[in-house]
């Protein structure tokens, strides 16, 4: 499973989640336990795509997901029925339609619950006793009819950290999971690779073709890892907005940034073509933050242009958007 993950040479298979590698040897050992896994952190931290590469790895198969919502149900958890079925011929295992909750439970599968703090509680604590006993009883078909769990089931849940009032979780339900906390790259080398990795697969679904220069891609690296930590790689603090500077955020920006450059441009990705693509992944939240990433911009960006030509591209186009100047 760790090396599904990570990658490994000797096997020749190519690293799939790019982040702390330590956490995924923390979730694969929370697997082999009875209790559940929940993945939290903010948004863009690549939580559901931790949950579907164990899931995959672990089960071959990582389809058997939940939603949550404020539209989940009870029976998205354990089971329904068809109405049809159920009319002409009463309850039988012909008229129940399994979750996919009760069909992981059934096969031995890990189950992904995504979002689980948008369920309402009710449904949250449906949860409980499953987790709790691996049982779902179906008292429709008779007393003792019930559905165990076979080995290898369990269930992997996500949250977003900025979620948390929206349905807080029981302290009942929080004791069937062990917690880990998805963090934002921090490694400025693993998020270059994770994002020229990312903006190649892309661009290559789209068939069309963009040159993102190193000095770039550092620029646009550099440029999240500050506002995301509120300093400079060389420690001096900026500014930090409220929007998530999450590395799928840069990812965006950076397919963005290419489509600018191969439709309105040359095919090569300049500084320009990164601030205007920008602009809108930092002011999308709160309308102080444009005061915030026009002190970003008149201190570092400025600094960096008399050095830089990816940096002083990226001044010009900042000061040509009405919006920053």
């Amino acid at each position: 499973v760790r090396s599904f993950l990570l990658g490994d040479t000797q096997l020749d298979i190519d690293r799939k989640f790019y982040g702390d590698d330590i956490l995924v040897e923390r979730a694969i050992v929370d697997l082999l336990g009875d209790q559940g896994l929940m993945l939290v952190g903010e948004p863009g931290t690549a939580k559901s795509m931790l949950s579907e590469l164990l899931a995959a790895a672990i089960s071959g198969r990582s389809n058997l997901t939940v939603q949550g919502s404020a539209g989940t149900t009870e029976d998205h958890i354990r089971y329904g029925w068809n109405y049809a079925l159920l009319i002409a011929d009463g309850p039988s295992e012909r008229a129940l339609i399994p979750s996919p909750v009760f069909e992981g439970m059934r096969s031995g599968r890990i189950v992904r619950i995504e979002e689980i703090t948008r369920c309402p509680p009710e449904i949250q604590d449906t949860l409980i006793s499953i987790l709790s006993e691996k049982v779902i009883a179906i008292p429709e078909l008779g007393e003792d009819r019930a559905t165990f769990a076979a080995p290898g089931f369990n269930v992997i849940a996500t949250a977003n950290l900025r979620d948390r009032g929206v349905h807080e979780m029981s302290s009942a339900l929080k004791r069937r999971f062990n917690f880990e906390t998805v963090m934002p790259i921090m490694d400025p080398r693993l998020e270059r690779e994770l994002i020229s990795s990312q903006l190649e697969q892309r661009l290559a679904r789209a068939e069309v073709k963009a040159d993102m220069s190193e000095e770039v891609l550092d620029l646009l690296v550099t440029t999240f890892q500050d506002l995301r930590s509120g300093k400079t790689r060389d420690g001096a603090p900026v500014p930090r907005p409220d929007a998530v500077m999450s590395t799928a955020e840069a990812v965006n920006v950076a397919h963005a940034a290419a489509m600018d450059a191969i439709y309105f441009g040359v095919g090569q990705i300049a500084g320009s073509h990164v601030a205007r693509q920008l602009t809108g992944v930092v002011l999308k939240d709160n309308a102080e933050d444009v005061r915030k990433l026009g002190a970003y911009v008149d201190h570092v960006v400025k600094e960096r242009s008399r050095k830089s030509k990816a940096w002083k591209e990226m001044l010009a186009a900042f000061k040509a958007q009405k919006s920053i100047s």
